[in-house]
């Protein structure tokens, strides 16, 4: 007979409304939420959606807030609080991708408003009460459940203009939740199944979503993935991967989803040799491969993506910092991360090499 599991798993108070339409039912879920004036948030460039967001909703918009800028900026987060309470309004819909939801977060965490989300890109971040600020160029990140959405409406007809790259880059970053919580110290039977299917559902739908912009089938399929993985990223904590990208995001200010395409090959090379129930379960997710950074990193090359650090802005001699900044704190990941290490694996993401896997630290212990 097998052995019984061991496990904790807490699923989080949420709703979600998926499928081609589903904006249609915005208003719905306004309702079963108890608002009655809410603050629409995008960024600039999502001004327009913003706009007929507000324009469905009718009476219900307090106005649009089109301001959202990546990694959160305290100022950023203080106007949008500020106008929310200027306007009246008792809940956000952070309509967009990731800077608009985790302006949404912010929101909620500063003022105790409510946030509908509805996602444009498949970075996930909707499904989870991790919150980001950056303030004097430093990014502090943590979880809270005032920052979960009451509920995310998932619409794939709202992803159809956005462009081969963006989507591109969110899938990846959407990835990298479920490869990190398939190691995560508080990992569980239902996180690695919802991993790996988040993983084999993106990483077959966005070479499609990529070569055809109006397929609506694959577009849901990646939206259906993109769910799968935050859920997975909201539920464990986060390791090596995630550390450095909000390192590197929050001290140089490079693109958020961007940043984690380059790296996730990088860092998962690196764990592969601790993880080996995490690495079977990307193979068959991944088609059998027997290298899944090395799938991951040809699977960036298909989909067009950025190859390297450098080409995203970071500076060579930035590594050193960055280094000594991610060594820092403390985080869990099944590998010890030295200086050594650590260096090796920033200059071949600055560079754009194939990752690899780095030898084993002596006396070397999981972190």
């Amino acid at each position: 007979m097998a052995q019984a599991h061991m496990f904790n798993y807490q699923a989080l108070p949420m709703r979600v409304v998926m499928g081609p339409g589903s904006l249609a039912r915005l208003g719905g879920e306004i309702d079963q939420a108890a608002m009655e004036r809410v603050l629409v948030l995008c960024s600039p460039e999502q001004q327009e959606l913003g706009e007929r967001v507000a324009d469905l909703l009718g009476e219900r918009a307090a106005g649009v807030h089109p301001h959202a800028r990546t990694h959160v900026p305290l100022e950023s987060a203080e106007a949008a609080r500020d106008q929310a309470k200027r306007l009246g309004a008792d809940g956000c819909v952070a309509v967009g991708g990731g800077s608009a939801i985790g302006l949404g977060k912010a929101v909620a965490l500063e003022y105790g408003l409510r946030i509908v989300a509805v996602p444009t890109t498949y970075a996930g971040s909707e499904m989870t009460s991790v919150w980001g600020l950056t303030e004097n160029g430093r990014k502090r990140t943590g979880r809270d459940p005032r920052a979960l959405p009451v509920s995310v409406v998932y619409d794939p007809e709202l992803t159809v203009g956005l462009s081969a790259a963006v989507s591109a880059t969110s899938g990846m970053n959407a990835l990298a939740h479920a490869v990190e919580s398939l190691y995560a110290p508080d990992t569980s039977p239902i996180v690695r199944l919802m991993a790996e299917e988040g993983v084999r559902a993106l990483a077959a739908a966005l070479p499609e979503v990529v070569s055809d912009g109006f397929d609506l089938r694959a577009r849901g399929v990646a939206q259906y993935g993109a769910w799968l993985c935050g859920a997975c990223l909201g539920a464990t904590s986060m390791g090596l991967h995630h550390k450095l990208c909000h390192v590197l995001g929050g001290t140089l200010d490079l693109p958020h989803a961007p940043t984690h395409t380059v790296v996730l090959p990088h860092a998962l090379a690196y764990n592969q040799p601790a993880v080996p129930e995490a690495v079977t379960a990307l193979s068959r997710a991944l088609g059998g491969t027997a290298d899944p950074a090395r799938a991951l990193w040809e699977l960036g090359r298909t989909l067009g993506t950025p190859r390297s650090l450098a080409e995203l802005g970071m500076p060579e001699e930035a590594i050193h910092e960055i280094v000594g900044l991610t060594l820092a704190d403390t985080y869990p990941n099944p590998r010890t991360v030295t200086a050594e290490n650590l260096t090796h694996l920033l200059r071949r993401a600055w560079a754009g090499e194939p990752p690899a896997v780095l030898p084993a630290a002596e006396k070397e212990s999981p972190r």
